[in-house]
């Protein structure tokens, strides 16, 4: 799994499938442990996660650390990566074509890791994944904190759509919503709040 998955990250850094490449400091892949289970999809990098080719290392980054913190999960304990794997200049939103050139990479990923669990952080996140699965996405605020059940090769896991962190920065409101959903989160991961879901009890024995 780690082989595959450094064979993809490898191919990410010198992607040059749409013109993002072109404005790059560095390719942010995505890291984390991809034996826990259990993945956070964001959109794209901002500027410090292109100048650290690291995923969620700005502002939204220390946010969604300790979000993960106040709810007993360490950030090195999951797999962190977005959909698309290039900075948009000014941090602007995604482009349909950008996703669709970064899809694949993603969706290699997910086959690599065959998680469980995958949690969507923010609108574009949520409409992709979901969109992977037949269903369609037109607001987060409209999706955020279900549950989805969805079938993958390699058997069931659930979406779990919320909000980007970056939200919760820019309008300070949305932290309360952020929160409850975290702890539904860890919920999730536990095995405790889950339709039909297994408990991932690997993940709990080694942390």
């Amino acid at each position: 799994m780690k082989r595959e998955l450094e064979k993809i990250a490898e191919e990410i850094r010198v992607c040059t499938r749409c013109p993002l490449h072109l404005n790059r400091t560095n390719a942010v892949p995505g890291e984390g442990d991809p034996c826990s289970g259990v993945v956070f999809i964001g959109e794209a990098p901002g500027q410090s996660e292109d100048v650290q080719g690291r995923p969620f290392v700005g502002s939204a980054g220390q946010l969604l650390t300790q979000l993960l913190s106040s709810n007993g999960i360490s950030r090195e304990s999951v797999f962190i990566t977005n959909v698309v794997k290039c900075r948009p200049p000014g941090n602007r939103e995604p482009r349909e074509e950008e996703i669709k050139a970064c899809l694949p990479y993603l969706r290699r990923q997910l086959e690599a890791i065959k998680p469980r669990v995958i949690i969507t952080l923010g609108r574009h996140s949520t409409r992709t994944v979901l969109g992977m699965h037949g269903r369609a996405v037109n607001s987060i605020m409209g999706v955020r904190g279900r549950e989805f059940m969805v079938e993958e090769s390699w058997g069931s896991l659930v979406v779990f759509p919320t909000l980007h962190p970056a939200a919760a920065l820019y309008n300070p409101g949305m932290r309360s919503s952020l929160e409850d959903d975290f702890k539904r989160i860890s919920r999730i991961i536990k095995g405790e709040e889950t339709k039909g879901q297994k408990t991932l009890d690997s993940f709990f024995a080694k942390y």
